[in-house]
Order: C-alpha cells, then structure tokens, then sequence
C-alpha cells in the first residue's frame, strides 16, 4: 500500500496556466513587491513562478501542495531560474499547512478545489485558507466552468461558481468579483471579512 503522502492527488501533473487569460487574472491578483502571496495546490508552480517573477524577487510566494513529484520539480524550477522568494512545501492542505496564522495577503487555489471536494478535503483547504489570510485579504478561485470537457475534469465533479460560493462563503468570507477567464475558466475572488466581536 502506498504511504498517503506518496500517493498522487487528483489532477496532479494538471495545470490550468497554459488555458487561461493571464493579463485578466493578474489585473485581479493585484501583486506588489512587497506582499506574502499562497499558491494552494500549486503542483509544479507554473502560478508560483510567475508570480515570483512578477514580485522580482521580492515579498515571499508559498506554494504548498501534497503531490511529492510536483514540488520536486518546481525547486528545479527555482533553483534554475534563481527564485530566491518562493517556498516550496510539501502539505496536506486539507490539514494544518506550515504558515503563521493571518500572515497572507492573497491565496489562489487554481483548479485545486474541486479536486479537493473529491476527497473530502475542501472545508479543511477552505478552513486552512481562511486561517492564514489577513483580515480582508483576497481568496482568488479559479474553477473550470460546469460544462462538457475536455480539457478538465468530468462535469460532474466541476464546481460552478455558485457551488464554489456556497462553499467558500462559510468560513468566513465575502464575495468580491468574477471575472471570465476564456472558454475553460472563471475566477471568483473573494476578502476575507472584518471579524465583529461577540
């Protein structure tokens, strides 16, 4: 039996980087120099690599993910590129994830959350998410639209962007903005809402 950690996650090896409008889901990202920025599920980093690039090596990019292969790679992207901001963990991210609480400006979870759903680990990711974000920090989402692939997972599994609302909303967060990221994607941002004192 393999070991739970050396087991591939779904959707491993996967990434959505290469079908998505980049300009439009950077203008909503909103990066700065200075900022601590999570990649969530980020496989081999084609996300954490750009958005290092877009910092110059400035502010700090986590990219966590459970798949061993996928963070593997994505230290020979660093290391080969001379990335010195980025932090490539392996993690259970429907777990506790080795971040300090409400430490982070913004978190992306890239085609990661239906996936996540699959399992049984979507609340937890969720859960994790809502930890690590400052008050009024940005959850960005980017899903497949629910509709007959490929590319992407069967339709039964895709999350729309009110499934992802529904979820999301709970632990502890508003909704922003959706933008249209072309004929596969969209992008649901969300802030994490002011707590109010009971």
């Amino acid at each position: 039996m393999v070991a739970e950690h050396k087991k591939k996650p779904p959707g491993a090896g996967k990434s959505s980087f290469e079908l998505i409008d980049t300009e439009v889901i950077f203008r909503e990202l909103r990066i700065s120099h200075d900022m601590t920025f999570l990649d969530l599920g980020c496989g081999t980093g084609a996300y954490s690599i750009e958005v290092a690039g877009r910092m110059k090596n400035q502010g700090m990019v986590h990219a966590i993910d459970l798949w061993e292969d996928g963070i593997a790679i994505l230290r020979e992207r660093i290391a080969g590129g001379g990335y010195t901001n980025v932090n490539a963990v392996v993690a259970d991210l429907g777990n506790t994830i080795p971040i300090e609480d409400e430490s982070v400006d913004t978190c992306l979870m890239a085609t990661v959350l239906h996936d996540l759903v699959e399992i049984g680990a979507g609340d937890g990711a969720l859960k994790e998410a809502s930890r690590v974000l400052k008050t009024e920090a940005m959850l960005a989402i980017v899903e497949y639209k629910k509709i007959d692939g490929p590319p992407g997972p069967p339709k039964d599994i895709r999350l729309s962007p009110e499934d992802v609302e529904r979820m999301v909303i709970p632990h502890g967060f508003i909704k922003r903005s959706f933008a249209d990221l072309g004929p596969y994607h969209y992008l649901s941002v969300f802030t994490k809402a002011v707590r109010t004192p009971k």
